[in-house]
């Protein structure tokens, strides 16, 4: 069990070395194409042409997507580089969950009775992660019937639908997914469930 934690601790280290690695070069990147794009720097400089060959073309869907809802193109570099930052922050919350599930089982093998609340923490873990899905989505313009998103609807609708008609709107925001997240805390803590 020490090895496998020390391996997972090993695994994440180097993981968050790769992406702040990767997050520096893609901050440098996204600062060379907005100079190019803004006329900062010059086009037929060598920071033009390493903005257009190598930056250019991986910001082409954010692009695409930016001038199609109405934004510039001038600040695609840096929405990208937004993009860039969640995902890395989303793909290590990802591995670290990962490896915490690993680590309890590996736990509740031991312990066969602890089976049952290993059970209840992950479906508070999996309830808090479907408001917080719904939460994001209900700030870009996605459908609930997204094949990614309809499950976050489809797990929490019956925890939100009461909630709503007790809890007030503050102007057109709806709070109710918040409540419902720090209720699932409250409950999962009286519960002593980790």
């Amino acid at each position: 069990m020490t090895q496998t934690i020390g391996a997972a601790a090993a695994i994440m280290m180097i993981l968050r070395g790769v992406l702040l690695a990767v997050g520096v070069l893609a901050a440098v990147g996204a600062g060379i194409a907005w100079g190019v794009r803004t006329r900062r720097l010059g086009p037929f400089t060598w920071a033009g042409r390493f903005a257009r060959r190598w930056v250019d073309p991986l910001l082409a869907p954010v692009e695409r997507f930016l001038l199609r809802t109405g934004g510039h193109a001038t600040s695609a570099p840096w929405w990208g580089l937004v993009i860039l930052l969640v995902a890395g922050m989303l793909l290590l919350s990802a591995v670290q969950a990962f490896a915490g599930v690993v680590l309890q089982v590996m736990w509740v093998a031991g312990h066969p009775s602890q089976a049952p609340v290993l059970v209840l923490s992950w479906v508070f873990m999996i309830l808090r992660l479907a408001l917080i899905v719904r939460v994001l989505v209900s700030w870009i313009p996605a459908s609930p019937y997204a094949w990614w998103v309809r499950w976050s609807y489809r797990l929490t609708e019956w925890l939100l639908r009461p909630l709503r008609a007790v809890v007030p709107l503050f102007g057109a925001v709806d709070v109710t997914p918040v409540v419902a997240y720090f209720l699932l805390w409250l409950v999962q803590s009286l519960l002593h469930i980790p």
